[in-house]
Order: C-alpha cells, then structure tokens, then sequence
C-alpha cells in the first residue's frame, strides 16, 4: 500500500517517472499525458503478448502465477493489493493463462511471456479452465473473479521481470535433481548385472577429496550395494583389477552434477525471493528508482550449468548402458541382453535410443547466455536468453529420463542372467520398481512404451531408493 501511494502522488504531481507517466523502452523519453495513463498500461499489455509456440504446461503457468504474485507482493512494483489477489485467486480457482513459450530474450525480463498472463488478469486472451480452452473474460467469469482495470505503471508491474524462465526452469531442475538419484540406482544396477567392484567407492577415497556431491553419491552407492551376494561371488580370485570410468568413476561425475544442480538451485532460490521489476519503489524514501534488476544473467548462467551438467549424466549413463549390450564388454552377460541373439536383437535399438538423445542433448547444452541480440532500437543492448536456457533445459532433462530409463530397464535384464545370486539390497529394490512396471524380456517387443513406463516412474521418484 505504501508504495502504491509513491506511484499515485506522482501521478497528481508533474514530475516524470519512467514507467509511471512514459513510454517504455527507446520510447521511455516521451511524456504521457495524465488521462492516457490507464490507455498507456492496457496498451502496454497487449502489444508486448506478442509470443509464439506451444503454450506452456499447466504447472509452469501455475509457478509463473505464483512467483509474479510473491514479487508484487514484496511492495516494490506499486501495484494495488488487487492485482496480488487477482493472481492468487486465479491460481487457487484454476484459470490458466494460455502462454506462448516463446518470445522471450530475457532482458526486460520475460515480457512476452508475462503480457500473455496479463491479459488474462484484464479478461482478455485466452485461458484453461477446468482444462477447457477459452476466453479469459468467460475463464474469470466461470471462476467467479473479477477482471481487473490496470492503474498506472501497474501494467509494467505485470510484465516485468523474469517469472517465465523462472517457472520453466525451477520445474526442470527439480525434475533433474531427482534425476540425478535415479542415475546412482541404474547405476548401481549396472555395476551389479556387470559384476564390479565397490571399492571405488570407500569413505576414504572421497574423504580425501571432499567434494559435497562426490562424498554423498559415494555413500549412496555404498548404501545401494550393500549386502550384494553378486559382489562376494566374485570377490575371490577375479583377475580384473579395476572397472571402466563410467563405473568406477560414478562418484566424481555424478557427484559433480549434483553439486552443479544444488548451486543452480540456490540461485533459483534467491531469484524467487527478489523484485525483478523496474523500476522499483522505495516507499520508506518515497523515492522511485530505475535499475536492472529484470535482467535474466542469473537464472539464464544456472540453467545453462545445469544443462551442461545433465548432458554429462546422459554421457556416463549412456556409456553403462553400452557396456550392458556391448558382448566385448559386458562381463558374459548375452549380446545385446537376448537369449537368442540373432533371431532377437534385444536392446540393441535401445542403446541406439540413447544415442540419439544423448547427441540431442549435447547440441542443446550449447549455452543460450552467451548468444546476445540486442533489441529495442539498441536501448535494450545486451539481453540474457534466459528463457532459452530454461527451455532447454527442460527438453535436456526429458531426455536424460528416457535415458536413465533405458538404463534402468538394461540393468534389470542384465541381473536377470546373475540370478538367483542377489544383488545388494538397494539395487534389489530397484530392480522390483522396474518389473512392478515391465516385464523380463523374454522375447522381442516394442520397448518404447517399456521404456515410457520407467522414464515417468523416474520423474515421479519411485526410484528414489
């Protein structure tokens, strides 16, 4: 309340604040008349939701909702108590702006993306209701809101800031940490149906080099494997000294992707506790303050990082899943994990599957923060891509399930062939989640809905174990 009335007494005054009484941009020198004020945001808002492509999921348009209302609550933006509660209203009744996932550089934040929601909160474009498509105006109306008449510089309030990367990729990196746990169970399952060895994963070796991440996938691993009846079969008189890296080192690798997502996280965690609007009202100085605090280079450098990361636990699963199928590498486990290799080919395309997904995501994990374009006649010179990091990001992370998937699905069949000497305790478990889902491969199938079923098993966290 206390900054809304900085805005009003300035819009009783003749004084010229950007945002308040101008136009925006490299426009931001032109004075706008007090009766074109409320004209100045509507126009604002509908000339900016100018985005394209596929609309963004239910639950990203619910975390742009709530994490544009925890900012204007903050009291930095001027807008009305109303404008919060319109939000909130709409995410506690479900009307769901329709939001074009593109057309967003970042920089002023995501205008596009946020104009899109904004015009829903004025009962115009389009929204989900009941998950039915519609007109914003019927989707507030069904839902007993009402549609509200921006005041000055409140339009402003609505568009800028960096709410759309901010959503899309909070998601994804929550989908990717958990990720992250069902890559040390296939994992596990891996070294198991490949009869290796735990030693790399002694306390002691990581207490030598203390990475958090390092040391806690240790212990996971050690957790997973204990009791293995598979690892004391061989634990006498086997001539192998050391496994591959992609098992040896899962540790180090693994261990670096989380501390990769876990430092992502914590800028995750600030930004949605920030005001990312300019300008900002400081209420206690009645003053106004034009800053940049919309710029995206946080989230934009964390999501880039976190792709990168991810790419990289594809690489080493991907690796596993090789050594699996692979009858040079695979300890005499069957080719290609069949019975009768030949007339079946197994996993073979599987493998592939992965392969591809793997070279997909390495061409996205390309960094988007580093591609600048400048925009608005060159007011707006050097912009974040943010929102490209976090799609991308988010289409990284779709991939790396189905992968971890495939992984999963090889392993459970390659500990088929060391039965009925068990696993450890951890990688048993694991192995039940799978065939709760899929059965053994007795013969050749269509795996596809195979590796489906394990890949959403995956995002829902049944495999963390």
């Amino acid at each position: 309340l206390e900054s809304r009335r900085v805005v009003e007494q300035i819009t009783e005054s003749n004084r010229v604040v950007y945002g308040v009484n101008t136009g925006f941009g490299k426009l931001s020198d032109i004075t706008i008349a007090p009766s074109e004020l409320r004209q100045l945001q509507l126009n604002l808002v509908r000339s900016h939701a100018c985005g394209v492509g596929p609309a963004l999921s239910e639950a990203e348009t619910r975390a742009m909702l709530l994490l544009r209302a925890n900012v204007l609550a903050l009291g930095y933006s001027g807008a009305r108590p109303v404008i919060i509660e319109t939000l909130l209203l709409m995410l506690e009744r479900g009307v769901h702006p329709i939001i074009p996932e593109k057309g967003s550089v970042g920089a002023s934040g995501d205008l596009a993306p946020l104009a899109h929601l904004a015009l829903t909160v004025i009962g115009e474009g389009e929204a989900f209701h009941e998950s039915v498509r519609m007109a914003s105006i019927d989707a507030l109306k069904r839902a007993g809101i009402e549609a509200v008449e921006l005041e000055a510089k409140e339009g402003l309030a609505l568009l800028n800031g960096t709410q759309a990367m901010g959503a899309v990729g909070s998601l994804a990196l929550h989908r990717a940490e958990t990720l992250a746990h069902a890559a040390d169970v296939a994992g596990a399952m891996t070294l198991e149906a490949l009869r290796g060895t735990p030693v790399a994963f002694d306390a002691r070796i990581h207490a030598a080099r203390p990475h958090p991440g390092q040391v806690e996938v240790a212990r996971h691993l050690r957790d997973l494997l204990s009791e293995s009846q598979i690892r004391a079969s061989h634990l006498e008189n086997d001539p192998r000294v050391q496994d591959a890296y992609s098992l040896r080192c899962m540790p180090q690798v693994h261990g670096a992707v989380r501390g990769a997502l876990s430092h992502a996280r914590g800028i995750v965690e600030i930004e949605s506790g920030s005001a990312t609007d300019n300008p900002l009202v400081f209420a206690n100085e009645q003053e106004i303050l034009s800053g940049g605090n919309f710029h995206g280079a946080p989230l934009a450098l964390a999501f880039d990082y976190a792709a990168m990361a991810v790419t990289d636990l594809m690489s080493i699963t991907e690796r596993r899943i090789d050594r699996l199928v692979n009858p040079d590498a695979n300890e005499g486990l069957p080719p290609f994990l069949t019975s009768q290799p030949g007339i079946s080919s197994g996993f073979m395309m599987a493998q592939v599957t992965a392969a591809a997904l793997l070279v997909e995501a390495r061409v996205l994990a390309h960094p988007a923060s580093i591609d600048n374009v400048p925009t608005d006649g060159g007011k707006e010179d050097h912009v974040s891509m943010g929102m490209t990091a976090a799609t991308k990001l988010r289409s990284i992370v779709e991939n790396a399930e189905h992968v971890v998937a495939i992984e999963l699905l090889a392993a459970a069949e390659g500990l088929e062939y060391r039965a009925p000497v068990k696993p450890g305790r951890g990688v048993q478990r694991a192995y039940e989640v799978v065939r709760e889902s899929v059965p053994r491969l007795t013969r050749d199938r269509a795996l596809s809905s195979d590796i489906q079923q394990i890949a959403e098993a995956v995002r829902q966290g049944k495999f963390e174990i």
